[in-house]
């Protein structure tokens, strides 16, 4: 099982781009599809996008789509989560999480769809 470790959060203002790192360590990391969901206070955790286990495959929540992007690099065991334009409901603790299955398009991802977690890096958007 791979464990995961998010990274690159802070306070930035509204318009302003911000990376996320998810490092991962473990055995045969490109065989895990790796997704993105985040967390604001008093909401339920909500994905923002996944990518699949060559990179080849991308998709996203109809409310970052056209601002973020996901990539990895699976010699590095890492993935990427490119933000911007970012607003202020953009703030929340963002997880990424590991899982084996990739599902269709338009697929409603939930948790329980990924089987490790990391610890989560909090996103703050002021404006």
């Amino acid at each position: 099982q791979v464990e995961l470790v998010e990274s690159g959060g802070r306070l930035v203002q509204a318009g302003d781009s911000l990376r996320l790192s998810c490092a991962a360590s473990g055995r045969a990391f490109g065989t895990y599809v790796i997704a993105w969901f985040r967390q604001a206070p008093g909401k339920e955790r909500e994905f923002v996008g996944v990518i699949n286990w060559d990179g080849a495959m991308t998709d996203y929540s109809d409310s970052v789509k056209g601002r973020f992007t996901i990539s990895r690099d699976n010699m590095e065991n890492t993935v990427s989560l490119q933000m911007n334009f970012l607003k202020p409901e953009d703030t929340a603790v963002y997880y990424c999480a590991a899982g084996r299955r990739w599902f269709m398009y338009g697929h409603p991802w939930r948790p329980s769809d990924l089987l490790s977690w990391g610890q989560g890096t909090q996103v703050t958007v002021s404006s």
